[in-house]
């Protein structure tokens, strides 16, 4: 996986992966090309130009766990997601496209890609 991300192409894009929990609002992680997991920032979407992927197909949370390559951008904004009692920051979505539905693991707890498990922990690839 490591060889695989440091052969992606560098540009204006970013690559994320969905992190869906039924209690938390945040999206997922998202990391530039190119950058491990470990560098990734958990994030809450702003949808106003661009609706996530799976809310745009009307299936909530569907995709979880799926890897996507992100147009977008970083606002510099920090959101409050109350369930976690944390804040994130907020990615500004422009657009999305899938790029595996059943990525490499990059947890060292398997349980945290249940979405009904609580468990918030960094990836650590």
């Amino acid at each position: 996986m490591n060889d695989a991300i440091r052969a992606e192409p560098r540009g204006s894009y970013f690559i994320g992966r969905r992190m869906y929990k039924t209690d938390y609002k945040m999206w997922g992680w998202v990391r530039e090309p190119g950058k491990p997991w470990t560098t990734a920032r958990l994030v809450m979407l702003n949808e106003q130009t661009t609706q996530a992927p799976d809310r745009a197909g009307g299936t909530l949370g569907t995709d979880n766990n799926y890897e996507y390559r992100l147009g977008g951008r970083f606002s510099g904004e920090m959101v409050y997601e109350p369930a976690s009692d944390r804040f994130y920051p907020e990615f500004v979505l422009t657009g999305h496209e899938l790029l595996n539905k059943n990525p490499v693991g990059i947890y060292i707890v398997k349980r945290q890609e249940d979405p009904a498990i609580r468990i918030i922990e960094d990836p650590v690839h």
